[in-house]
């Protein structure tokens, strides 16, 4: 564990000595100020459109700094041959995968409180309430989200060679699957022959990252959910984040190094 844990060190002092985050922040901040005219609008429905637009961005920023984060972190030990003085010490294939996806994991974690932290902020100044519970729970689920992204994406970069087609690739898989994963179980039921069968057996293999979306109760105002679903879904993300963990390790133990 102590490997793995100064692996994750490395990583999120990686991240916060880049130009992402800040850029990201920036922009997130810049679109969240725009919360500062609903008294000029007077509209509740335009209090949801800001709070919505600001929501959406927060999921673009960090979908964006996580693959981008996970998708650079075995590609750029190996072209800097750092890869091969870390395996040479006593850690293990599987603890660099480990160690990689914790640090990715853990810096995304605290991007997430700095962005929801702001946007709550800004938000309660001019609702005058902060529904607390609500907004643990859309943090908790977009954290989970983000390990099933992290650990998707690790596995892309021990498949593809370049990092550039790993990020494009994850990236459009995550985007594909928030938006058309939950339609393809009707889209199969609407088929005949083996075309039915092909798409009821991806609809039910991959991971369904939309489960994972609370911005509707922020934006509304909703009750919190039921915490034994959130539970449930934790658990769902545990399995397939362990899962394609799993298949990096198989996959990249199998890989040979060379210099």
């Amino acid at each position: 564990m102590n490997n793995i844990f100064a692996l994750a060190g490395v990583v999120i002092k990686e991240l916060y000595r880049r130009k992402d985050f800040y850029v990201l922040f920036v922009m997130t901040a810049v679109v969240s100020l725009l919360l500062g005219s609903v008294r000029f609008f007077n509209d509740d429905k335009i209090v949801r459109f800001i709070k919505a637009a600001c929501l959406l961005l927060i999921w673009i920023s960090t979908l964006v700094i996580a693959i981008t984060t996970a998708a650079r972190q075995i590609p750029a030990e190996r072209e800097s041959r750092t890869i091969f003085p870390l395996l040479a010490k006593p850690v293990s294939r599987w603890e660099l995968i480990a160690g990689k996806f914790f640090g990715c994991w853990l810096a995304c974690g605290i991007t997430l409180v700095v962005f929801y932290l702001f946007f709550g902020l800004l938000t309660s100044s001019y609702e005058h309430h902060w529904p607390v519970a609500t907004f643990f729970q859309g943090i908790w689920m977009h954290w989970v989200f983000l390990a099933i992204v992290i650990a998707l994406v690790l596995l892309g970069s021990v498949v593809f060679t370049a990092q550039s087609s790993n990020a494009t690739i994850s990236f459009i898989v995550v985007v594909g699957i928030l938006f058309a994963g939950r339609h393809l179980h009707y889209v199969g039921l609407g088929m005949n022959g083996f075309g039915r069968e092909i798409v009821t057996a991806v609809y039910y293999a991959i991971p369904h990252l939309e489960w994972y979306d609370m911005r509707d109760l922020v934006i509304h105002d909703w009750a919190q959910i039921d915490w034994i679903y959130i539970a449930g879904a934790t658990l769902y993300g545990a399995l397939y984040t362990g899962l394609l963990l799993g298949l990096t390790w198989m996959v990249f133990r199998r890989k040979t190094l060379t210099l």
